[in-house]
């Protein structure tokens, strides 16, 4: 079968072509499944922000390895088993992890951090998964909109640490797919003055489509005080980062009201080190800091939200699996909320 394989670790947008990451088409065998097990034939897998950060070296991975973790598709084979109602002709999406449920934290409701977790690629022909990673489709929900299950996740595990209330002022920083979800998350929620920074104009007219009140350019606009005039002197009481810019994590200290709950989603440089008077913002404001790590115990929820979302704009654009270096390059430029890959042709 066909894998979107990293077979060069390096910076996606090196000015130097020769240091680039490289992402090319592998053949690898078709895995059947062992018990508790199923085969999944995939018809999309998006390309996440954080895959040209795993081909950049982030994780420290040596290629080759696969990639490609949103994704959706119907199952083709079963194992022996299976405690679940999952079946052949299902369509479905998930949770890319297949976690042991057995160790230190999986065991204290801290799967995220398992230490046996294991990963399979998903931007290929098939993919094999536990039973337990797999959530069902709605009826209502194409398998073009199923690959977002996984980022629509992200998003609900953001709104689950925000603790947010009805009428609290809501910032979101960063455009980007999880950043314009939890806009669209932030709204059904009843945020107040919900605002987003983003520099990219086009992604602050989908901002405003999507139920943002107040959009601003964090590279021109004064956000500090646009944010003390739309909130009558006290700051934004719920601040979400998924830009995963440094200057962007460093501003929402500065606009975060007394108590606001911050919570950073993106993923940021290993060596960035968030610059935090403690005695100004944590003593004199209470600012409740966190982050998040992937998505557990998200994904039926996510199920049960994902057709209220829009997402046909973060689903427009779509390459062949062959053709996953131009989608690569597409998603790149950033022109495009969300770049798709359709890993079977006869799969709509």
């Amino acid at each position: 079968m066909k894998v979107a394989t990293a077979v060069k670790v390096g910076n996606m947008k090196d000015q130097d072509p020769e240091m680039r990451g490289i992402v090319e088409i592998v053949d690898t065998p078709v895995k059947h499944p062992a018990p508790g097990e199923v085969l999944i034939k995939v018809a999309y897998c998006a390309i996440c922000g954080s895959d040209p950060h795993v081909i950049g070296g982030i994780f420290g991975w040596e290629p080759p390895f696969g990639i490609g973790h949103e994704l959706s598709g119907i199952v083709a084979e079963v194992g022996e088993g299976l405690l679940t109602d999952i079946k052949v002709g299902d369509r479905v999406g998930g949770n890319f992890r297949n976690v042991c449920g057995k160790c230190y934290y999986c065991t204290n409701a801290m799967e995220q951090f398992c230490e046996n977790a294991t990963e399979e690629p998903g931007m290929a022909e098939y993919v094999l998964w536990n039973e337990k990673q797999c959530v069902k489709l709605p009826e209502n929900v194409s398998l073009k909109a199923g690959c977002m299950i996984e980022p629509v996740s992200i998003a609900v595990r953001a709104m689950d640490k925000t603790n947010i209330k009805v009428g609290q002022n809501v910032v979101v920083s960063g455009g980007g797919p999880i950043g314009l979800l939890n806009l669209q998350l932030m709204n059904i929620y009843g945020a107040a003055n919900l605002t987003m920074l983003e520099p990219n104009p086009a992604r602050r007219e989908l901002a405003l489509k999507y139920g943002a009140v107040h959009v601003f350019d964090p590279l021109t606009d004064d956000v500090r005080a646009e944010t003390m005039k739309i909130t009558d002197g006290h700051g934004f009481d719920v601040c979400l980062e998924v830009s995963g810019i440094p200057s962007a994590a460093e501003l929402l200290v500065d606009i975060a009201a007394k108590c606001a709950r911050l919570v950073y989603v993106a993923q940021y440089p290993r060596n960035y080190n968030l610059p935090l008077n403690l005695y100004d913002q944590l003593y004199m404001k209470e600012l409740d800091i966190t982050g998040i790590f992937v998505s557990p115990y998200t994904f039926s929820r996510t199920a049960h939200i994902i057709s209220r979302l829009d997402l046909d704009d973060l689903t427009a654009v779509v390459y062949p699996l062959d053709q996953v270096k131009e989608a690569f390059e597409a998603h790149l430029t950033g022109r495009y909320p969300k770049v798709l890959v359709q890993c079977n042709p006869d799969m709509e």
